[in-house]
């Protein structure tokens, strides 16, 4: 599946949600997905031996390319977005690094989204800042082995409470600091253009591994907001990126349904 000269991928954390999770891989394949991403999918970030293998099962089950996954971001459905800038997390990440590896030897999965983390007033922000970036260096060197790319993301101002990551600028930053050559802007139009971002001029002029679509206000499928997705997906493509476009939408409407924005 294409739009604008790029494939599309599905992301089956948020599409698909009429039906169980397993259920969703084989529904993206139906739906014309031959690639699929997903949040980390497990309740925790060292899950057992079998539940990885009835994860890569599912995978391999749909016929889809797993093309990339979530690090474990702590409790999500609870407000948290990610642990690498905790201290008192970092056994728990590099237990998910472990796992993660071990999931993209089986899987062929290369890109990896680690978010962040809030600020917590347990520790100074300086403090937070060292243990997120020595927490993605480490991220970094576990999939770097593989040929693998962590990516990092800016999340929503205002949506997702004290994140300090908001523009592509800021990412940049946080990759300077690690100094890694496996690291890149995470480019989701809905977080950038949410928060004022200029889609445009950002996809022209900053290198990007993976790229994300929602539209703006209320994160549904493209047409439901007023984010110029389709130009942005060509400056995109004018400045040279080559990769997968992700569908990581809220649709507004029955997902197959939501899907008629690509006519």
């Amino acid at each position: 599946m294409e739009y604008r000269g790029h494939e599309l991928s599905a992301n089956v954390s948020m599409l698909f949600t009429e039906l169980p999770y397993p259920e969703r891989f084989a529904a993206a394949a139906q739906a014309g997905f031959g690639v699929v991403e997903s949040w980390w999918p497990f309740a925790v970030p060292d899950p057992s031996a079998s539940e990885i293998d009835d994860f890569v099962r599912t995978v391999r089950g749909a016929g889809v390319t797993l093309g990339a996954l979530n690090f474990y971001g702590g409790d999500i459905a609870g407000g948290e977005r990610g642990v690498a800038s905790h201290p008192d997390r970092q056994e728990q990440l590099a237990a998910n690094i472990s796992a993660m590896v071990g999931i993209a030897e089986r899987t062929g999965c290369r890109l990896f989204n680690l978010l962040y983390g809030q600020l917590d007033d347990r520790w100074s922000p300086d403090e937070q800042a060292k243990t997120a970036l020595d927490a993605i260096r480490s991220a970094a060197a576990g999939v770097g082995a593989l040929g693998g790319t962590v990516l990092i993301e800016p999340l929503t101002e205002g949506l997702n409470g004290r994140y300090p990551l908001l523009t592509a600028d800021d990412v940049l930053e946080v990759i300077r600091g690690v100094g890694a050559d496996n690291l890149s802007l995470l480019f989701d139009m809905f977080h950038l253009g949410s928060n004022g971002v200029d889609l445009l001029a950002t996809a022209a002029s900053v290198p990007v591994a993976h790229v994300q679509l929602a539209d703006s206000p209320g994160r549904g499928e493209p047409g439901s907001g007023s984010l110029p997705i389709a130009a942005t997906l060509d400056a995109l493509k004018a400045a040279g990126y080559q990769g997968v476009a992700a569908c990581e939408y809220k649709p507004t409407t029955d997902t197959l349904t939501s899907l008629a924005w690509l006519d």
